[in-house]
């Protein structure tokens, strides 16, 4: 038996261990992202742990030291950034700003574009010299980009100064990765090649206390050819109803208006659940009992968009008539190379049932412009669809080829000046909806929930409409957290000017 079949023989012992100690659940082992090990996923075990705590033996670790941590992409990397700062207070650490006086960093990484991961290595570019002058800090890099073999080779060729690389499965296991930095000369690496499980009880330490994240389930089952996701945060497995309705109950009780169920495909939800029935509609629909002004979801994908979550969604309450639903393209055909699983008329067909349900729902969307061949009459037809649909925003990208992908491995024969003019085009149209858009509020009251002061003005308080719209306005400063009425004076393409001129009840 070489040593890969016994790091991988001792992986499958440790993963039926009924043991509680954390450390013994698994062997740390890095692997590199498999198309084809990646889609043999059929019934494999996944374990659900209730009792996490951070271990005795590493308590009192951080006394005495600061913690820093950079968060790159999406709200659930926003999440997990949150649960490793509980992690890191937890066993004694104090929280940073200034990278400068920190004793340990982590760079929580994204890999759903090039740019993302460029930005990283620029990071630990700018880190290095950090590390000449405090021998002692800890230097490490966490999140999706750690699930890729060639971000790992690269670290170990160009970065040797990193001391640390975990990926999304193993977050729970920082106290003993940071032992191990402590400990160890060498790099320590423990990037896990089997699929994560479900910890629940981690510590968090939320940014603010009027909006927070609930992650409702992690990984992605769909393999979309262009996407990285499904290889860096694993399978579809779902938290359990009753968890995440104690953890919105208890998030009401501290006051917060607002919460966002997160997954990387948030309406697969309970889909993996072999023992009930139960989806995102049903979550949904018990939501609605909760003293919470707003909730909402992302990201959605339009196969799994069924007809109860539409049903509850009209419901309304505090589920909010804002949806965001990713298109990615409007050509037939593009969609199938891309394993979309849905034709142009099949997601119009869903719009429809969508707005025949919820008369003033607002949509919003992603969108790739020069998917590998893309034509000029492919591209057109997106913007035909964005047109029909009526989106009110859009996030627009270039595709960026991630290694690993089959999309990657596609001929791409349109020229980057083609892409960039494409995207501009399509740009033009997203900002001319949005302005029209947001001229419909002209002279409305809309129901704001105050964040804080303007990032532009501090004299100026900001805040979102259910629909996800910024609204700027003067008022006093005890309406920061609460839910204030608003009358639009002067509405501009991405943002609405007004006047306060109450406090609102949760339009419920």
């Amino acid at each position: 038996m070489n040593e890969e079949q016994r790091l991988h023989s001792q992986q499958a012992k440790q993963s039926s261990s009924k043991e509680k100690d954390y450390s013994k659940y698994f062997q740390a082992v890095y692997m590199p992202p498999s198309l084809k090990e990646a889609k043999k996923r059929g019934k494999e075990e996944i374990s659900y742990h209730k009792d996490f705590a951070i271990p005795e033996e590493f308590a009192g670790m951080g006394q005495g030291k600061k913690f820093y941590i950079r968060t790159y992409g999406c709200q659930m990397n926003e999440h997990d950034t949150e649960v490793m700062a509980g992690i890191f207070m937890g066993l004694g650490y104090e929280p940073t700003e200034v990278p400068e006086e920190a004793d340990a960093i982590l760079l929580n990484t994204c890999a759903i574009r090039e740019n993302a991961e460029n930005k990283v290595f620029g990071e630990l570019g700018h880190l290095k010299h950090l590390k000449l002058e405090k021998p002692g800090l800890l230097l490490g890099v966490c999140g999706c980009m750690s699930q890729e073999e060639s971000v790992v080779n690269k670290i170990l060729k160009s970065y040797p100064f990193v001391d640390m690389i975990f990926g999304t499965h193993n977050i729970h296991r920082l106290p003993n990765i940071l032992h191990e930095a402590y400990m160890q000369k060498e790099m320590v690496i423990e990037v896990w090649s089997k699929e994560g499980d479900v910890i629940e009880n981690l510590p968090r330490v939320r940014k603010g206390s009027i909006k927070g994240w609930v992650n409702i389930m992690y990984g992605c089952d769909k393999f979309c050819t262009y996407c990285i996701v499904p290889y860096t945060r694993g399978k579809e497995r779902s938290r359990r109803p009753e968890e995440i309705i104690h953890e919105v109950r208890q998030l009401a009780a501290h006051g917060y208006k607002e919460i966002t169920l997160l997954g990387q495909n948030v309406n697969a939800y309970g889909k993996d659940f072999d023992d009930l029935e139960y989806g995102l509609g049903d979550l949904m629909d018990d939501l609605r009992s909760i003293d919470i002004a707003r909730v909402r979801f992302m990201t959605s994908h339009p196969r799994d968009f069924d007809d109860h979550l539409i049903e509850v969604l009209a419901k309304k309450g505090n589920l909010v008539e804002h949806i965001h639903l990713p298109v990615q393209s409007g050509s037939s055909d593009i969609l199938k190379i891309m394993a979309r699983k849905y034709t142009r008329e099949q997601f119009l067909e869903l719009v429809g049932k969508i707005k025949r349900a919820i008369p003033d729902v607002v949509l919003t969307t992603d969108i790739i412009v020069g998917f590998p061949n893309e034509t000029e009459e492919q591209f057109e037809e997106t913007m035909s669809l964005y047109r029909e649909v009526g989106f009110d925003t859009a996030y627009t990208y270039i595709y960026s080829p991630r290694e690993g992908t089959p999309a990657a491995r596609m001929k791409d024969n349109v020229p980057m000046e083609v892409k960039k003019e494409r995207l501009q085009r399509l740009n033009a149209l997203v900002n001319e909806f949005s302005k029209r858009a947001m001229d419909r509020y002209e002279g409305e009251i809309v129901e704001v929930l105050v964040e804080g002061e303007s990032k532009k003005n501090a004299e100026v308080l900001a805040g979102y409409t259910r629909t996800s719209k910024l609204v700027n306005f003067k008022g006093p400063e005890e309406a920061i957290g609460q839910l204030v009425l608003v009358k639009v004076t002067n509405t501009k393409t991405w943002s609405l000017d007004g006047e306060m001129v109450g406090y609102a009840l949760s339009l419920r």
